[in-house]
Protein backbone atom coordinates (compact mmCIF):
# COMPACT_ATOMS: atom_id res chain seq x y z
CA UNK A 1 0.00 0.00 0.00
CA UNK A 2 2.82 2.42 0.72
CA UNK A 3 4.17 2.09 -2.82
CA UNK A 4 0.72 2.87 -4.26
CA UNK A 5 0.40 6.08 -2.21
CA UNK A 6 3.90 7.26 -3.11
CA UNK A 7 3.46 6.50 -6.79
CA UNK A 8 0.06 8.26 -6.85
CA UNK A 9 1.53 11.40 -5.30
CA UNK A 10 4.55 11.21 -7.61
CA UNK A 11 2.33 10.87 -10.70
CA UNK A 12 0.15 13.77 -9.59
CA UNK A 13 3.23 15.98 -9.10
CA UNK A 14 4.67 14.99 -12.48
CA UNK A 15 1.33 15.78 -14.15
CA UNK A 16 1.23 19.23 -12.54
CA UNK A 17 4.85 19.90 -13.47
CA UNK A 18 4.30 18.73 -17.05
CA UNK A 19 1.28 20.98 -17.55
CA UNK A 20 2.95 24.13 -16.31
CA UNK A 21 4.58 26.41 -18.90
CA UNK A 22 7.73 27.00 -16.86
CA UNK A 23 7.49 30.76 -17.41
CA UNK A 24 6.11 33.22 -14.90
CA UNK A 25 2.65 34.52 -15.76
CA UNK A 26 2.46 37.85 -17.54
CA UNK A 27 1.23 40.70 -15.38
CA UNK A 28 -1.84 42.22 -16.98
CA UNK A 29 -1.87 45.92 -17.72
CA UNK A 30 -4.28 47.98 -15.66
CA UNK A 31 -7.78 47.75 -17.04
CA UNK A 32 -9.81 50.84 -17.79
CA UNK A 33 -12.63 51.32 -15.38
CA UNK A 34 -15.77 53.37 -15.26
CA UNK A 35 -14.04 55.84 -12.96
CA UNK A 36 -11.15 56.71 -15.32
CA UNK A 37 -12.89 59.79 -16.80
CA UNK A 38 -13.54 61.01 -13.26
CA UNK A 39 -9.98 60.51 -12.02
CA UNK A 40 -8.22 62.10 -15.01
CA UNK A 41 -9.07 65.69 -13.97
CA UNK A 42 -7.92 64.91 -10.44
CA UNK A 43 -4.58 63.61 -11.73
CA UNK A 44 -4.13 66.73 -13.85
CA UNK A 45 -4.99 68.94 -10.87
CA UNK A 46 -2.39 67.13 -8.75
CA UNK A 47 0.24 67.69 -11.45
CA UNK A 48 -0.64 71.39 -11.62
CA UNK A 49 -0.44 71.62 -7.84
CA UNK A 50 3.04 70.09 -7.89
CA UNK A 51 4.11 72.69 -10.46
CA UNK A 52 2.66 75.53 -8.38
CA UNK A 53 4.33 74.23 -5.22
CA UNK A 54 7.70 73.98 -6.99
CA UNK A 55 7.35 77.52 -8.32
CA UNK A 56 6.44 78.83 -4.87
CA UNK A 57 9.46 77.07 -3.36
CA UNK A 58 11.76 78.58 -5.99
CA UNK A 59 10.33 82.05 -5.34
CA UNK A 60 10.70 81.58 -1.58
CA UNK A 61 14.35 80.61 -2.01
CA UNK A 62 14.99 83.62 -4.25
CA UNK A 63 13.40 86.01 -1.74
CA UNK A 64 15.37 84.50 1.15
CA UNK A 65 18.64 84.82 -0.73
CA UNK A 66 17.91 88.45 -1.61
CA UNK A 67 17.09 89.23 2.02
CA UNK A 68 20.44 87.83 3.11
CA UNK A 69 22.20 89.74 0.35
CA UNK A 70 23.39 86.59 -1.41
CA UNK A 71 23.48 86.19 -5.15
CA UNK A 72 20.25 84.75 -6.54
CA UNK A 73 20.35 80.98 -7.02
Amino acid sequence: MGVLKVSTVWLALMFIQGCSSGQPPDTPSPQKTVFDPLTQPLDRARDVQKTVNQSAEDTRKAVDSQERGDNPP
